[in-house]
């Protein structure tokens, strides 16, 4: 949080100090947070002959499948069942995590927005 000094500096009005007061609690209760996004595939393999390129095709899957970035390339993964039963809840702390970090931004930029500094110069 804030140091008292830079809380007065900003002006933050009770709301904002509530506001940003709920989303600290609920960060520090977040928990593990598992960055990626899952999907569910179906794929077609190489082979010239295989059930994937008839006609209707009947594609190789579902494949449950995990990506993410790391150092700026995508790495992907493919889960289980019971994997995914275990990860949903890290995946969606991690998307809770970037609402709030958001939600934060969006407070910030407000409070700063009304610094009357700006308004002096």
């Amino acid at each position: 949080m804030l140091v008292a000094r830079e809380l007065k500096r900003l002006k933050l009005d009770r709301a904002a100090r509530a506001t940003q007061a709920r989303i600290m609690k609920e960060l520090s209760q977040l928990g593990l947070a598992l960055p990626g996004s899952i999907e569910v595939r179906s794929t077609r393999c190489g082979k010239a002959n295989c059930r994937c390129k008839a006609d209707p095709a009947q594609l190789h899957g579902p494949y449950i499948v995990w990506t993410r970035k790391v150092d700026q390339k995508t790495v992907t993964r493919v889960l289980s069942a019971d994997q995914l039963e275990d990860y949903r809840p890290l995946l969606d702390n991690a998307k809770r995590l970037r609402e709030l970090i958001t939600e934060l931004q969006r407070l910030t930029l407000e409070v700063v927005d009304g610094d009357d500094r700006w308004r002096s110069r």
